[in-house]
C-alpha cells in the first residue's frame, strides 16, 4: 500500500468516528498511533541488541500486547483501556520518580495528547491498519517514515494548521552542509518543529560516527526545543528513526519562556540552526525574560535575542531563517542587528526569492549566516535566482538542493576566501550599513532596473488605446453592415 493510500485509508476510517473534529484532531491521533507502533517496534530491536533493555512500560501497555493482535480487543472495552489506563499510564512517565530515559521521551511525548475517537471499533480497524502495513524494523518501512511525515506536514497544512512554517529539505540541508557541524560540537534548534534541521545534522555527522562511544557523543549533543505536542511528537519520532534512540534532549518547552541571565556559559551551545516562528506574538511576560533593549512580543525577535545570547563565545556559528522585515524593521530589530554587526561577524545573508516556503507563505525570506566574535567588516549577500522560466515556486516545482550549488561553488570554503562579486552577490561595508540606521534590506545592485514611467503619461497612453480600439469597432461595426446590406 502507498503512503498516501495508507494515510487516506486511516483518515477515511477515522471521519466516520463522531469524536474527531476535523483533520487537525485527525491527524493528532493518527500520529500517537503510529509512534506508539514506532516505538514498539524499536523495542524489539533493543531487546535484541542489548540483553539488558527493560521496557520503561508494563507488558500489558506495549504496543505488541494490546494492539499488534488483529483480533484484540476492540469497542467499549478498547476505548476504556485507552482512555482510563493506556493514557494515564503514559502520561505519568513524564513526572513519576525514577522513570528511565526510554520512558521520560514517552512521557514527554504524552503529556498533552489525546485519544479523540469514541468508536472501538473504528479505532481497532486503525490500529489494524497501522499494524498490517507498518513495519520499522524493516529498513525500506523506516525510510518510508519520511514520506508519511510529508504527507502529515501537507494535511496539516491543509487543515490550517500551519501557523509555522515547516523548513524546505534543501534549504535545511543548505544550511548544514555551509555550517558543516563536526562530531562532538553541542547542535541546537530552539524552535525545532518536527525535527527537519537536526535530522539533516544527524545524516551529515553520520559518517564521523564509527564507535560506540561516537554514537553516545552524537546522542548527546543533539538538542532541540519544540513547544506545540503535534510537531514535538513528530519530531521526537524522527529522532528515534535516525538512531537518536533515547531522544531526551528534545524537549518540549518554550524555550523563550526560560529567563536569558539563568543560562550559565556550561549551557552555550557551539551550532544553532533554526527557522524561528516569525509573524506570531508571544503570551504576555514573556518579554521580560530578555534585556530592556530586545523587549518585544514579537517572537522571530526575541529568538534572535536568544541564539544571540547563548552561542558560544569565539566559537559559536549559526545560520537563521528570518522574513525580509527583519532586515529593515527598526525598534526592537534595529538593536538586535546593531549588536549583530557589533559583536558577532554577521559574514553572509543569503536573499530567497518569494515562493520558498509555498503553499505555507509566499513572505520573502533571508538565511543569516553569522559568528560569535566581531566585530563585522562587512556583508556579502547572494540574492538566490529563480531556475530559468520560473516566475515562483510551488508544491509541484519546490526549491531543490542543487539550485544551491551555485552559493556553494562561490562560498569559499570555511574561510570564505576568494569570494567575488558577480550578478547574485554584492557586499556592503558595516560602516555603511550603521549609517543606514542598520537597515539590512540591500538590493541588489547588479539588477536591470525597470522603468515603470510617469503614472500620467501611462495614462494618456492607455486612453489613446481605448479610443483606437474604439474606433477599430466601429469600423468593424460599419463593414459588417455593408456586408449585411444594411440590416441591423
Amino acid at each position: 500500500m502507498s503512503i498516501t493510500t495508507l494515510i487516506k485509508t486511516i483518515q477515511d476510517i477515522m471521519r466516520k468516528d463522531v469524536g474527531v473534529d476535523g483533520d487537525a484532531q485527525r491527524i493528532s491521533q493518527m500520529v500517537w498511533l503510529i509512534f506508539l507502533k514506532i516505538f514498539d517496534d524499536k523495542e524489539i530491536e533493543w531487546e535484541f541488541t542489548n540483553p539488558d533493555y527493560t521496557s520503561p512500560l508494563p507488558k500489558r501497555f506495549r504496543w505488541s500486547s494490546w494492539a499488534s493482535n488483529p483480533e484484540g480487543i476492540t469497542g467499549e472495552e478498547l476505548i476504556a483501556f485507552v482512555n482510563n489506563e493506556l493514557f494515564p499510564t503514559l502520561k505519568q512517565l513524564a513526572t513519576a520518580a525514577g522513570v528511565p530515559p526510554h520512558g521520560r521521551v514517552m512521557g514527554s511525548v504524552f503529556e498533552d495528547a489525546y485519544n479523540y475517537m469514541k468508536s472501538g471499533t473504528l479505532l481497532r480497524q486503525v490500529i489494524n491498519t497501522i499494524q498490517e502495513d507498518l513495519d520499522f524494523n524493516k529498513s525500506s518501512d523506516r525510510h518510508l517514515f519520511n514520506d508519511i511525515y510529508e504527507k502529515i506536514l501537507a494535511d496539516l497544512q491543509s487543515a490550517g494548521n500551519a501557523g509555522e512554517y515547516y523548513t524546505p529539505r534543501a534549504v535545511t540541508q543548505f544550511m548544514v552542509d555551509i555550517l558543516n557541524p563536526r562530531l562532538g560540537e553541542t547542535i541546537l534548534d530552539p524552535a525545532c518543529g518536527t525535527g527537519g534541521f537536526l535530522t539533516c545534522a544527524i545524516e551529515h555527522l553520520r559518517p564521523q560516527v564509527k564507535t560506540p562511544a561516537d554514537r553516545e557523543i552524537l546522542q548527546n549533543t543533539i538538542h532541540g526545543v519544540e513547544k506545540k505536542p503535534l510537531p514535538h511528537m513528530l519530531a521526537t519520532t524522527n529522532m528515534m528513526l535516525h538512531n537518536i534512540e533515547v531522544p531526551i534532549n528534545i524537549r518540549h518547552d518554550n524555550t523563550l519562556a526560560r529567563p536569558l541571565k539563568d543560562y550559565s556559559p556550561r549551557e552555550r551551545v557551539d551550532i544553532i540552526i533554526t527557522n524561528p516562528p516569525f509573524g506570531g506574538m508571544e503570551e504576555d511576560g514573556i518579554e521580560n525574560n530578555f534585556p530592556r533593549k530586545y523587549q518585544t512580543r514579537e517572537t522571530a525577535d526575541l529568538f534572535m535575542a536568544l541564539i544571540m545570547h547563548i552561542l558560544k563565545n569565539d566559537t559559536g556559528r549559526a545560520a537563521v531563517v528570518l522574513p525580509d522585515g527583519f532586515l529593515f524593521g527598526e525598534g526592537t530589530k534595529t538593536n538586535l542587528k546593531r549588536e549583530l554587526l557589533e559583536s558577532f561577524n554577521l559574514h553572509t545573508i543569503v536573499r530567497l526569492p518569494k515562493g520558498v516556503f509555498s503553499p505555507y507563505t509566499s513572505i520573502a525570506t533571508n538565511i543569516l549566516f553569522f559568528e560569535k566574535g566581531g566585530p563585522t567588516e562587512e556583508v556579502w549577500f547572494f540574492e538566490h535566482p529563480y531556475p530559468e522560466g520560473y516566475k515562483s515556486y510551488s508544491r509541484s516545482k519546490p526549491l531543490t538542493i542543487a539550485e544551491f550549488d551555485r552559493e556553494k561553488a562561490w562560498w569559499g570554503g570555511a574561510e570564505r576566501t576568494g569570494r567575488g562579486i558577480t550578478e547574485h552577490a554584492w557586499k556592503v561595508s558595516a560602516k555603511e550599513l550603521a549609517e543606514r540606521n542598520y537597515n539590512l534590506d540591500c538590493k541588489n545592485p547588479h539588477e536591470v532596473e525597470v522603468n515603470h514611467r510617469d503614472p500620467e503619461e501611462l495614462m494618456a497612453e492607455y486612453q489613446q488605446i481605448v479610443q483606437q480600439l474604439a474606433a477599430a469597432q466601429d469600423a468593424l461595426k460599419t463593414e459588417l453592415m455593408t456586408c449585411l446590406g444594411g440590416k441591423s
